[in-house]
């Protein structure tokens, strides 16, 4: 009986001795900040508390479709209260898809303030810059404040850019319909991916220098934004809706720049 015991206790240990660095191995792979990660949860924030674009539902239904295409889980809500620590922390990205005016209170702004700064992602989508005006760490975020804009018609994008996954696919001069934005507050170090051509339509005003798309890593998070996206039909632009997925995958950390 003292022999047997022996035998199993010892290979119960060596048994032990195979599953633990394996398991190791498995866990360091997926906490390594440095691998894409290979599936994100995103948050669709769309919150009005001024002009309501009638384009949020196509937008909404668009992001739905490319999570259900591409692997990555969507909900979207109209409620601010979602921003609560113990809320905000089962997402890897918050996308503010046409979001107006000033959206969250004190304490739901500090909560997602703590979002980024855990390495969160943020996606802003058009009038998410026509947001959180008296919110200086928001604007520094989100890049840039809206200021006006001339009627919807057609424009030419340079895109300056072709490093970044939502820049990827793009032509270098893309042509398409929308509302397009002149900008106020910009901040000096966002990374620009696509600009505007204001000699291609009427009403532009921040001449040469009119970002239309950019990027940057701010206060431990990463932030993207598009001015694209005030029609319903930019919803079901396929160009569009790439530039859109590759700002999320950027954002949600699975796709790196320059790859």
């Amino acid at each position: 009986m003292k022999t047997r015991s022996l035998f199993h206790i010892c290979l119960s240990l060596a048994l032990a001795l195979l599953v633990i660095p394996a398991f190791n191995c498995s866990a360091n792979s997926k906490d390594d900040p440095s691998q894409p990660k290979e599936s994100i949860k995103v948050l669709v924030f769309s919150k009005t508390a001024g002009f309501e674009h009638s384009s949020i539902p196509a937008g909404i239904a668009a992001l739905e479709k490319l999570g259900k295409d591409n692997n990555f889980e969507v909900t979207e809500t109209r409620f601010s209260n979602y921003f609560r620590p113990d809320t905000l922390e089962k997402y890897d990205v918050v996308v503010f898809l046409n979001t107006t005016g000033d959206v969250l209170k004190d304490n739901e702004q500090e909560a997602f303030e703590k979002f980024i700064q855990n390495g969160g992602g943020f996606v802003g989508i058009h009038s998410a810059t026509d947001t959180e005006y008296e919110w200086p760490w928001y604007g520094k975020l989100v890049g840039a404040y809206f200021k006006s804009h001339p009627k919807q018609q057609e424009a030419t994008i340079h895109i300056i850019d072709h490093n970044h996954p939502a820049t990827r696919e793009l032509p270098n001069d893309w042509t398409r319909f929308d509302e397009w934005y002149n900008f106020k507050d910009i901040n000096p170090d966002l990374k620009v991916l696509a600009k505007l051509d204001e000699s291609t339509y009427e009403g532009g005003e921040n001449g040469d220098n009119h970002p239309f798309a950019w990027y940057h890593e701010y206060d431990g998070g990463r932030a993207f934004y598009t001015a694209g996206g005030h029609t319903n039909e930019c919803y079901q632009d396929p160009m569009f809706l790439k530039h859109v997925l590759g700002g999320i995958m950027y954002a949600g950390g699975v796709e790196k720049i320059g790859k």
